[in-house]
């Protein structure tokens, strides 16, 4: 179904549309079920390297200066919850394995069957459309848990910061529930209007190659003065947003998981977008991003 033209009012406006039951429940309980294979087949200890944090100094320290976190970029990946690891920095054994992880990425739409399927399906592909993309690849997708009582907060950020092009920002992030997203186990907050905002910080590598840091820009712009407000969606719901606006989630408090499967695209070369060389996410030499095709 084509976006309403009321539709692409307030997603030019606000910075975020929600499309309710864009997937089937059939679609996401297929992908909750693959993922529970891909974690059966997981072993833990090879991910002991690499917790994920959200904060902005523990990303870096935890996650820029390791291969393991770069090396995700084209493959398939596991990141542990801060507290999955003891003081002796082994993975604790009285958590089920299912509730050491974080998140899985970045390749899961390229190297995984059922991601893949919803990834480059038509209906994706017609919302791209919709919203005006001429040449969208597919840099990178994250299954993210959310996981009962523990799952931390993630702070304010604008994925360009981490997904940047030039000449112009073109990430456009593609937010779909597999669970009820509720503001007792975390769901997505957005600032209305902050899109049309410069960034303000990127995740940038030093040199080619080398580990990526955060580096301010545009501090000191004066941003909206309108407030974050809370997301709300059932599972199959999809939240629709450009890499610059502002979101955040808060910790899940609650009993209930809130798994989401995240996919990132960006404006490819033959729509004049150049990927930057500085971003962290970078795939060999030669190896081009896949692009949207249904």
């Amino acid at each position: 179904m084509s976006l309403s033209p009321e539709e692409l009012a307030s997603f030019n406006d606000n910075g975020f549309l929600v499309r309710k039951a864009f997937a089937t429940a059939e679609e996401v309980q297929e992908m909750k079920e693959e993922m529970a294979k891909l974690l059966e087949g997981w072993d833990p200890e090879d991910s002991v390297d690499s917790v994920f944090t959200t904060g902005r100094d523990q990303h870096v320290n935890n996650e820029g200066n390791c291969r393991y976190f770069l090396g995700s970029a084209d493959h398939i990946r596991f990141f542990l919850e801060p507290g999955a690891v003891n003081e002796n920095g082994k993975i604790r054994s009285d958590i089920p394995k299912s509730e050491l992880v974080n998140k899985v990425g970045h390749s899961l739409h390229v190297d995984d069957p059922v991601f893949h399927k919803y990834s480059n399906s038509r209906k994706v592909l017609e919302m791209v459309r919709d919203l005006g993309y001429q040449d969208p690849v597919l840099p990178q997708s994250m299954y993210i848990f959310k996981q009962p009582l523990i799952g931390g907060a993630v702070t304010s950020h604008q994925d360009s910061s981490f997904l940047h092009t030039t000449p112009r920002q073109t990430c456009l992030g593609m937010w779909l529930a597999l669970d009820p997203a509720t503001l007792e186990n975390g769901c997505l907050w957005v600032r209305p209007g902050s899109h049309k905002e410069p960034l303000r910080r990127l995740f940038a590598r030093t040199h080619e190659g080398g580990d990526p840091h955060f580096k301010d820009i545009n501090m000191d712009s004066k941003g909206s003065n309108r407030s974050f407000i809370p997301v709300e969606v059932d599972a199959g719901d999809l939240v629709v947003f450009p890499g610059t606006v502002d979101h955040l989630s808060l910790p899940n408090t609650s009993p209930k998981q809130r798994h989401t499967y995240q996919l990132h695209l960006v404006e490819g070369p033959e729509a004049g977008i150049t990927w930057s060389k500085e971003n962290w996410l970078q795939y060999p030499a030669g190896k081009p991003f896949p692009s949207l095709k249904a």
